[in-house]
């Protein structure tokens, strides 16, 4: 993800160099301070937090540091104080050499919020050098024809001060035949002449010996002396000459050594060995260029590395001498080519390695940014991955900010590795990468979320206590203790379930218990809510429904709904002898408690007086005649009566059945509504009650008519030997009694017969068909 500095080629530089300006001239302050070099450690050059407008402290509270930017560490910052103290002495010509003025500029970075302020020291030369010629000694050979006013060029002294602390001025030692004349070249250095002022005589004096000094122009002035010895020669009329007085070239600085640079060139009109030229470097001397002349072919060629951060230009000045001692000079001007052989160099100035997500705009670096190549090959561009949420942003002079696009989400992705890719223009392009690693640390921005919409649990019931019915899971996609999930019981809105004693759960990993056993037949199903709260600081929670499902167990027996049983009073149909085969004699009804197939019943007929006689439909529970009567049959049938369910294992009840043979009854007896056990004593006693009462006034009759009542208590003595000794009283069913089989209620008059056994301890309550009103069977 290029920033817009690397779009288009044209625009990039346009908008990079606008943003600098309009970034330098707004948020950059520029402090200047000067100083002379080699002063001491420990010099106190000035109170920044004063220049800057900053309270005490805040230096150190906004972590300034100071970036010198590929310059030594001359200064440093007391940022408690905001002194700024010169850290070691400065040698002005070891730091900017000939450069002038000596400028160094320093950065000071703040942060919270981020700011920087540009710092230049400029050095000021002092006159801690003195004039040092390359040799100690110069040989001149002039022939003795030498005219007067022949001028000689010397070698030049170097002085590494610059200003009027270098070399200003030239004088050489009393004679009678030379004087020094001072010339400055177009950069302003200063250079000597030998001129000749009296013609030489070698018969007289073949060689002089003079003093050459250089004097600077500092306070006090400092000198350096050479020895100049000249050899009078014979004559030599014609001195070389160059094809040309400046040379001019320019060679790449990655040249390798020994590669041609230059051929120079020049012509001696003398003949013999007064022609012959040899070639030599003269300004600076040999040991102080990387390069070298043949002496005889006057080729250039590198003997040493080039560097165009270090040195640009390199001027010398070549000697052409013939043997005679005459010789010419020319100039060489070199330009080294800046090749991009210097990769881009990041700078992190700052850095954060963690950042909360869902923050709007985090910055997670401050880096700068340097090539020293010039040109193309020192513009560069600064990027990252496309695909990353993440924005560089530059301030100013190649300074950037690496800042968030927006909220991160930790879920989606916990760490990021981003790659800053800086690349200059140069061809080939040189490419610097840096990998800063981001994590997102956690924020609770994440209900926990259920496994399900809802869950359906399954209990039988009379389950034991405590028993496990089920685990409630959720997830929170948030880490550490935001991701921590406590379960509960929300409260219920029905007051008629006790949810705390039927259920409890666990807080820790969402396990149900049954706190209770469970009966299907009181409670089938109930639901509740379960809650899931996070630990996060503010905690997030849900819910989810939880429905739970009694099943049902085989614990109940059927419940014989009719025939009624009583111990002491036996059920007892009528059968008329004249019934056909299927002749319905009753029907048992029978329920059960449990559900499904627990409460499917069936019915059986465990036990018979006669086995042949009656047959029960297993499903209906109808008792039925299985074939004809006889007068064989007994009068009286005992039927036993099993009704079984179909749970697992099975759950039956009994019931017994009389069954009286009867003659003459055309209509099949119904059965007694259902009634229930206590109705049915009731009904007894009162009917109890009525048979004492009856038997007093029995008695009160028999008190007034002792023969009338022996005569009736032997006839029914009689009777009830043979038929059982009824006596037959008309009356109706209570009017709440309704027929269980479904014929309808026994609203019709009926008369029944009370029938009391000598032998019998309790009274026997019989129903009897309608008694025809022939009279057939009236009471005589």
């Amino acid at each position: 993800m290029e920033t817009a500095l690397a779009k288009t080629p044209e625009k990039r530089q346009v908008v990079f160099l606008t943003i600098l300006l309009l970034l330098w001239e707004a948020d950059c302050k520029t402090i200047r301070y000067s100083m002379p070099e080699e002063t001491e450690t420990g010099y106190l050059v000035a109170n920044l937090a004063k220049d800057l407008g900053l309270k005490v402290g805040e230096l150190a509270t906004r972590g300034a540091r100071m970036h010198h930017r590929g310059n030594k560490e001359l200064l440093q910052l007391d940022a408690e104080t905001g002194n700024l103290f010169l850290k070691e002495k400065p040698d002005r010509e070891e730091l900017c050499g000939a450069t002038e003025p000596c400028v160094l500029h320093f950065q000071l970075i703040l942060e919270n919020p981020v700011q920087f302020f540009q710092t230049d020291l400029q050095l000021t030369d002092i006159n801690d050098h003195s004039p040092e010629f390359p040799h100690r000694e110069m040989l001149l050979k002039i022939q003795e024809s030498a005219q007067p006013g022949t001028v000689f060029p010397l070698k030049a002294a170097q002085d590494p001060d610059i200003g009027s602390n270098a070399v200003q001025n030239y004088t050489v030692s009393a004679n009678l035949h030379f004087h020094v004349v001072t010339h400055s070249r177009a950069d302003g250095r200063k250079y000597p002449e030998l001129v000749l002022d009296r013609a030489l005589d070698r018969e007289e004096q073949p060689e002089l010996t003079l003093t050459l000094t250089a004097v600077d122009g500092g306070s006090p002035p400092r000198s350096g002396t050479t020895t100049v010895r000249i050899e009078v020669v014979d004559i030599n009329d014609n001195a070389p000459q160059f094809v040309q007085s400046l040379y001019e070239v320019q060679i790449p600085e990655n040249s390798p050594l020994g590669a041609l640079v230059l051929t120079v060139s020049a012509r001696d009109l003398d003949a013999g060995i007064h022609g012959n030229v040899a070639y030599s470097l003269f300004q600076g001397g040999e040991v102080s260029q990387p390069f070298v002349i043949d002496q005889v072919t006057g080729e250039i060629r590198l003997k040493g590395a080039l560097d165009f951060e270090a040195t640009t230009y390199y001027n010398m000045e070549i000697v052409a001498a013939d043997s005679g001692g005459l010789s010419g000079k020319c100039s060489v001007a070199i330009q080294v080519l800046d090749v991009n052989d210097n990769a881009p160099k990041l700078t992190i100035s700052s850095l954060t390695s963690s950042i909360p997500e869902n923050v709007p705009e985090a910055v997670v670096a401050v880096f700068s940014v340097s090539d020293p190549d010039s040109g193309d090959n020192g513009r560069m561009v600064c990027s990252i991955q496309n695909d990353l949420p993440f924005l560089l942003k530059p301030t100013f002079e190649n300074y950037y900010t690496l800042v968030t696009e927006g909220p991160l989400d930790r879920e989606s992705r916990a760490e990021y590795n981003i790659t800053i890719t800086v690349s200059d223009l140069g061809t080939p392009r040189l490419t610097t990468q840096h990998t800063v690693t981001v994590e997102v640390s956690d924020v609770n921005d994440n209900a926990p979320a259920f496994t399900q919409s809802s869950y359906t649990l399954f209990v039988q019931e009379n389950n034991s206590p405590a028993l496990y019915i089920g685990t409630i899971s959720a997830t929170d996609s948030d880490s550490g203790s935001n991701a921590h999930i406590t379960y509960s019981l929300l409260p219920t809105h029905d007051p008629q379930l006790p949810l705390s004693s039927l259920i409890s759960i666990n807080a820790d990993n969402g396990q149900l218990f049954a706190l209770r056993a469970l009966d299907y037949e009181a409670l089938q199903t109930f639901e509740f809510h379960v809650g899931a709260t996070d630990q996060g600081s503010p905690a997030l929670s849900s819910q989810v429904l939880v429905r739970v499902l009694v099943l049902d167990a085989n614990d109940n027996a059927p419940f014989v709904l009719y025939p009624l049983q009583n111990a002491s009073a036996p059920f007892t149909e009528l059968l008329p002898r004249a019934a056909e085969p299927g002749y319905l004699v009753t029907k048992v009804v029978a329920v059960d408690r449990d559900s499904g197939q627990n409460a499917w019943l069936s019915f059986q007929l465990l036990k018979a007086t006669e086995p042949g006689l009656f047959s029960v439909w297993a499903h209906n529970g109808e008792v039925r005649t299985s074939r004809l009567l006889s007068e064989r049959d007994a009068p009286k049938h005992r039927l036993l009566l099993l009704v079984k369910d179909n749970g697992d294992p099975p759950r039956s009840a009994s019931v017994t059945l009389h069954v009286l043979l009867v003659d003459g009854f055309s209509q099949p007896y119904l059965p007694l509504p259902e009634v229930s056990r206590d109705s049915l004593q009731d009904s007894e006693d009162l009917l109890t009650l009525y048979l004492v009462i009856a038997l007093a006034s029995v008695s009160s009759l028999f008190l007034l008519s002792v023969l009338l009542f022996v005569g009736v208590r032997l006839c029914r003595r009689a009777r009830a030997t043979s038929l059982g000794g009824c006596s037959v009283t008309e009356g109706h069913f209570p009017g709440h009694l309704v027929d269980v089989s479904g014929t309808g209620t026994l609203s019709q008059g009926y008369q029944y017969e009370v029938c009391l056994t000598g032998d019998s301890r309790t009274t026997d309550f019989k129903f009897f068909n309608p008694i025809i009103p022939s009279g057939l069977f009236q009471d005589p």
